[in-house]
């Protein structure tokens, strides 16, 4: 997939998923302007870009209001000319069940996760709209996001936000021939080793060099950061113009496309439907089926 000639910025890209996003973009021929909120990572990791044979800057910046979105624009066109790709990847945690979130848990988490995504993404369409060449915006969603997770009440909520912002402004950018799509990605990062069933199967694989089981990577979805950084190239390149609006899964062998919501059953009642016919029609009606909520638990193959 050939990247030369466009510009990208990576927000939260100093380590992990976003470094590995970074990487990929840079080994395709792109510019990228790293960012983080520690300037010993932004050096290292712009350093590993460059020593490969890449072009990188690097910003130090807390993702979430407006004066730090317009610095990652600003420094790119500075830096490379134009703003052609954007990957809102930046993100926090401060799990908590809901007696237990704080204010101050939830704001920090929706705050760089929602707000970033949607200051980094405005400011980033301002730019590409004046340009007139087109974008691609790359929202980062999570598993959390489309099924709810336990003490991920602000970090559900915020992925969620995100994948419905991908849909909106897909419409609304259309014109302009940017794309906006949502990845939902799983790989092995220091989050998910915290994962009970997932950790003492990284470690070991991390301890011999080994692969990660078949049922990891495929029954799980789970891999590589390398592993999901084909799915970024791909959306950034213009062998993905034709695709918005979306929210895609990548992880291990697992490539999804994940469905929008959509009414699953439905009832009609001449005049309106009462507590008392609702009651009636629920359990063996539309509530007959009702839909699974929570990321179902890993199940490792039995010995």
């Amino acid at each position: 997939m050939d990247l030369h000639g466009k510009v990208a910025v990576v927000t939260g890209s100093g380590r992990g998923l976003g470094l590995g996003y970074a990487q990929a973009l840079a080994a395709a021929g792109a510019s990228v302007v790293v960012n983080d909120i520690d300037r010993a990572v932004v050096d290292a990791a712009v350093g590993t870009i460059t020593s490969a044979g890449g072009r990188a800057t690097g910003v130090v910046a807390a993702v979430g209001g407006s004066a730090a979105a317009d610095q990652l624009v600003d420094t790119a066109v500075r830096e490379f000319g134009r703003l052609d790709v954007l990957v809102t990847n930046a993100g926090i945690l401060r799990d908590r069940v809901l007696w237990k979130m704080t204010d101050e848990d939830f704001d920090a988490v929706t705050g760089v996760h929602l707000r970033g995504t949607f200051t980094c993404a405005r400011a980033a369409a301002v730019r590409m709209r004046e340009q007139g060449t087109g974008g691609r915006l790359i929202l980062i969603s999570s598993p959390a996001g489309q099924r709810g997770n336990f003490g991920q009440t602000n970090y559900a909520a915020a992925k969620a936000g995100v994948v419905a912002m991908a849909r909106t402004w897909a419409m609304e950018l259309a014109r302009a021939d940017i794309t906006v799509n949502a990845v939902v990605p799983v790989a092995a990062t220091e989050m998910t080793k915290t994962v009970p069933a997932f950790a003492p199967v990284i470690a070991e694989a991390e301890r011999t060099g080994e692969p990660l089981p078949d049922w990891l990577r495929r029954d799980e979805g789970l891999g590589t950061v390398d592993d999901v950084a084909g799915l970024i190239t791909f959306l950034a390149s213009d062998a993905s113009k034709g695709v918005t609006g979306q929210a895609i899964g990548i992880g291990g062998d697992r490539l999804a496309l994940w469905a929008h919501p959509k009414e699953k059953a439905v009832a009609f009642a001449d005049g309106g439907w009462s507590a008392e016919a609702i009651a009636a029609e629920w359990y063996e009606g539309v509530g007959a089926e009702p839909e699974t909520y929570g990321i179902p638990a890993p199940q490792a193959p039995e010995a």
